[in-house]
């Protein structure tokens, strides 16, 4: 691009309580803290409470390099916070608290203009419990540019979400995003019969040509990931590396494809930056690791 591209993390902010202490997250904001080490002009629009806990993730973000410029005050309910738990293999299992700061998303004049300068939006099905931050998401996405990047990062969180909210989100996105236990689910709920989970590739081109979607994204942790344009459709056996924990590998992934993406790379250049990024955080404590002092590219060179 001819300039740097603002992508936007629309939706939740909030402190995982992990094993290992405090960090803070929510996909969006990994999301953008991950576009922002790729050297994007990242930008995380949520809101946070008028608590300790607020003016910590604003101090945080700032801190990381991410402006806190589109972070709303809400002055009667708090930052939010989720409870972390880890399995054996370091794989997460989420307690999200409700009514918090993010449940009240508002479009605001400042946001409208952010939506109206955006190169990219990646937003998800949590921010999406409340009716009110759902409504002022959608919005947001109605107010983006007809050629930006509209990135649904589908999160089937216990039970915060709906047919409803799923086939909203995929009319208003170009670009879908999903791990390989939300590919059943998600067949159920758009209603689509593709006979089973092997058939990955071709629910992927169905779903694209049903909601006229330009990249439909499946991922398998630890075994790579699967991206299908309508016609193509490109399988990267992903990257072998020590699992300190699996909080935010998703969303940097995402951050990795988004970045391909606006850079028009390839099937192949996307998903390998995408699997590269995200084996990176996973490898790390963290969904908001620092990058080494030797840089991220050279971290990202040695997976292989």
């Amino acid at each position: 691009m001819d300039h740097l591209p603002t992508v936007v993390g629309l939706g939740e902010i909030l402190w995982d309580f992990l094993p290992s202490g405090r960090q803070l997250g929510g996909a969006p904001a990994n999301f953008a803290y991950c576009a922002h080490l790729l050297g994007d002009r990242a930008v995380v629009a949520s809101r946070i409470g008028l608590d300790d806990l607020g003016q910590e993730a604003r101090r945080s973000l700032l801190h990381k390099g991410v402006t806190d410029q589109f972070l709303q005050i809400d002055p009667a309910h708090p930052t939010g916070t989720v409870q972390v738990h880890l399995d054996a293999k370091g794989q997460p299992k989420f307690e999200i608290t409700q009514s918090v700061a993010w449940d009240f998303l508002e479009l605001t004049d400042t946001w409208k203009a952010l939506a109206q300068s955006a190169d990219a939006v990646c937003f998800g099905t949590l921010a999406q419990r409340s009716e009110q931050s759902r409504a002022a998401i959608l919005k947001f996405l109605n107010a983006t540019p007809t050629n930006a990047l509209r990135v649904f990062d589908v999160n089937l969180r216990q039970q915060f979400y709906s047919t409803e909210i799923i086939e909203e989100s995929l009319k208003r996105a170009n670009l879908v995003k999903m791990n390989h236990e939300e590919v059943l689910p998600m067949k159920k709920l758009v209603g689509m019969n593709t006979p089973s989970q092997d058939e990955a590739a071709s629910f992927c081109q169905e779903l694209a040509r049903k909601f006229d979607l330009d990249l439909v994204c499946v991922t398998h942790g630890a075994e790579g990931s699967l991206l299908c344009d309508r016609k193509h459709s490109h399988h990267h056996s992903g990257f072998r590396v020590q699992v300190k924990d699996a909080v935010g590998a998703g969303d940097a992934f995402t951050a990795g494809l988004v970045h391909g993406h606006l850079n028009n790379s390839t099937l192949a250049e996307m998903n390998d930056l995408a699997n590269r990024l995200g084996a990176w955080v996973a490898s790390c404590s963290g969904a908001m690791p620092s990058p080494p002092q030797a840089g991220l590219e050279q971290a990202l060179e040695k997976l292989g």
